[in-house]
């Protein structure tokens, strides 16, 4: 076993290592407005539940030289985010949203994706997701970085509607995860799709 101290290693080679090692990673697709009203779309890996009751999300976005992104710049200023699953159906615009636009041009505009109206916030949606969900935003939270300047904003919302194809959804109210086809990240290039699926009960 090999024992590395991150804090001898460059923020690069943290970053390999943590993306080499900690997979599959769902991929969230954020919509958000920005004042102007321009509807900005973007992937990303950093995503996680934060808790059912209530339902609440997080969504860490990197800062480029201290400076948040759209998607963090967006959500602060409006309060609001739409979080997709990213799934093998529109996996291709999904990848072509990270392309580098700026704040005045809109990445759903871009790849041709289509705007679905939200039910209880401004921000629209991506009809093509079989799963949506609409999100207040309940905190924004810089972290990490030197020197004062953050490196990331964990963006943590709290869902306030669902949007669920029927073709993922059972009459259990279970979200059917082989006819969702999941994508998931990995590190450099590589993503994957839904392995084996396997059954191993808790102990009581």
């Amino acid at each position: 076993m090999i024992a590395i101290d991150p804090a001898a290693l460059s923020e690069r080679e943290n970053y390999k290592l943590l993306i080499g090692s900690i997979i599959p990673r769902p991929i969230a697709f954020v919509t958000t407005l920005s004042e102007d009203g321009v509807l900005n779309a973007a992937p990303f890996s950093y995503f996680t539940i934060v808790t059912a009751n209530p339902p609440m999300i997080a969504v860490s976005v990197q800062r480029r030289a201290g400076e948040r992104k759209d998607t963090s710049r967006n959500a602060v200023a409006r309060g609001e985010m739409v979080v997709h699953i990213t799934d093998s159906s529109y996996l291709e615009q999904v990848n072509r949203t990270a392309v580098s636009l700026p704040p005045e041009e809109s990445e759903v505009t871009l790849t041709g994706l289509t705007p679905a109206a939200s039910d209880h916030i401004a921000v629209p949606g991506i009809a093509e997701a079989h799963i949506r969900m609409e999100c207040v935003l309940e905190q924004a939270i810089p972290l990490g970085g030197s020197e004062g300047a953050p490196a990331a904003d964990l963006l943590i919302g709290r869902i306030v509607q669902y949007h669920v194809s029927e073709q993922v959804y059972d009459v259990q109210g279970h979200i059917d995860p082989v006819a969702l086809q999941p994508i998931s990240r990995l590190a450099g290039d590589f993503y994957a799709k839904l392995g084996d699926i396997f059954v191993i009960e808790r102990p009581s």
